[in-house]
């Protein structure tokens, strides 16, 4: 299986009016197509959202996990969605057992729900909610190389036919949506990030690592509140020596986006 790093939108986008109208439409098309893409269908899913940070790693472990609805103010039915995929205590114990391996600490949350980074982008790309899902979250160290470690240990669950997906934006500084001065900001670290994921393994590793000092890096992402870029990280990280690529790049609110996969 490959890795991906997806965008997710802005809380229930895909599901409601936009303005102006049609903004969100290239993402959502992208996301419903991502699935075809694959070289066969996932035995499973690991999602890292950019919606979970802990002070120790977590892992979903509910088999029959219930959505948390974290957003605020939108339209009433985007809070009736449904998404009703099951969990897997198996594969969240033997993700649990990678990364002892690894020497990187974790625990099995029995209660932990699907939030908006998951079940959003879920619906559009693999909308019959019939594989298992496992939500990892992001660490609050928000330390891009303590994540690419992470992602590193994860590996080898690709040869067993799981996707492993991130979900985050590649911009996301909330007071950069909408404002025009942003456009370039965005299009410089956007084509740093781009060049990044398509270097070699070990350049792009460092790359990645340094990420902070990257051109318009932490306009794009301020410092301290970058879990939106982690899970490009993790799923770096679990690519190996495989190459990475962008397969999607959109304006969207003054802003450019991307997404990219590896392998």
């Amino acid at each position: 299986m490959p890795t991906w790093f997806i965008p997710h939108g802005g809380g229930p986008c895909f599901f409601m009016d936009s303005h102006p109208p049609k903004m969100w439409d290239k993402m959502a098309d992208y996301l419903r197509t991502n699935a075809n893409t694959l070289p066969q269908r996932p035995k499973a899913i690991v999602m890292v959202s950019a919606h979970w940070v802990a002070p120790s790693l977590g892992i979903s472990g509910h088999e029959q996990p219930p959505l948390i609805f974290d957003y605020y103010g939108f339209p009433e039915h985007t809070y009736q969605l449904k998404y009703p995929a099951h969990g897997s205590v198996g594969l969240a114990s033997q993700i649990h057992a990678l990364l002892a391996q690894a020497h990187i600490a974790s625990h099995i949350d029995p209660h932990r729900g699907f939030d908006h980074g998951m079940f959003v982008p879920m619906l559009l790309m693999f909308p019959n909610a019939d594989i298992p899902v496992v939500q990892l979250s992001l660490h609050d160290s928000l330390d891009p190389v303590v994540h690419l470690k992470i992602g590193k240990a994860l590996t080898s669950l690709r040869d067993e036919g799981i996707l492993i997906i991130g979900s985050g934006m590649s911009f996301h500084n909330m007071r950069g949506y909408g404002d025009p001065r942003f456009g370039p900001i965005s299009d410089v670290f956007d084509a740093w990030l781009g060049h990044a994921v398509c270097s070699p393994a070990p350049l792009r590793q460092q790359a990645l690592a340094q990420w902070a000092d990257a051109p318009s890096a932490q306009l794009c992402h301020p410092l301290g509140a970058q879990e939106h870029l982690l899970p490009l990280m993790v799923v770096a990280g679990a690519a190996a020596d495989d190459q990475g690529r962008t397969v999607f790049t959109d304006r969207v609110l003054e802003t450019t986006l991307s997404g990219f996969c590896f392998g």
